[in-house]
């Protein structure tokens, strides 16, 4: 799948973490491939559970061992279940004291979770506090908000939706505020939606920006890779 990317001319692979059972993969992934792979650290808000303190100092102990390029996915997903609200709090605030410790970006995962979102950022906003809003589904009012508080906007498959309705009022935000992703396995782009995706089909969601901002495809590609350097630093 990482070869298909390559050749497919994606050079630049960003892996969130997930949990501490994930990491042993990561940095399998990282050996595998060690000029295309960049790692994230951090706790993902869906593994937010009663031993989230636990996954929170394995975070904690990795972040003191080694480089990393953000602190991801990390936020609140109330999708699913409500049940950690408290704690998923608790942990995004935690991780983005560390990010601004480090200096590193945050990505946020934000799943019927907004207001939530809004209230720590607009709490813990800072010259020091910046990254990407990873998936960006929301409204143009939303969009602006997240990039008030130093975040670009990371759009992948849903801007290819007919019922995505990102792609209605995109071409009003700067594309200086954007990047790129795939969020794979998830949110496969037409004509592949509803199969597993993968980071090649990358090139289709540069194709729709493409068309929604009136420029070649060539342009977007070079200025959201341009965005994606100025927030990893690589």
């Amino acid at each position: 799948m990482i070869q298909r990317a390559i050749d497919a001319g994606v050079s630049r692979f960003f892996i969130p973490a997930i949990d501490a059972a994930s990491t042993p993969s990561m940095y399998a992934l990282e050996k595998d491939f060690p000029e295309n792979v960049f790692l994230m650290m951090g706790l993902h808000p869906t593994y937010v559970k009663d031993n989230y303190q636990e996954e929170l100092q394995h975070v904690k102990e990795e972040l003191a061992k080694r480089k990393f390029y953000a602190i991801g996915e990390i936020g609140i997903d109330l999708y699913w279940d409500k049940t950690h609200l408290k704690e998923q709090q608790i942990a995004f605030r935690t991780q983005i004291q560390w990010a601004k410790q480090y200096k590193l970006p945050i990505v946020i995962h934000c799943r019927d979770s907004f207001d939530e979102i809004f209230e720590i950022l607009e709490e813990e906003k800072s010259d020091d506090l910046f990254g990407i809003f990873h998936c960006f589904t929301g409204t143009y009012e939303q969009a602006l908000q997240a990039i008030s508080y130093n975040m670009k906007l990371g759009i992948g498959g849903v801007v290819t939706f007919k019922n995505g309705k990102i792609d209605q009022f995109l071409h009003q935000i700067d594309l200086q505020h954007i990047v790129l992703e795939t969020d794979s396995p998830y949110l496969a782009p037409k004509p592949f939606r509803g199969k597993r995706n993968e980071s090649s089909y990358i090139v289709n969601v540069a194709q729709k920006l493409a068309e929604i901002y009136g420029l070649t495809f060539e342009e977007i590609a070079q200025k959201t890779t341009e965005n994606s350097k100025a927030i990893f630093g690589i």
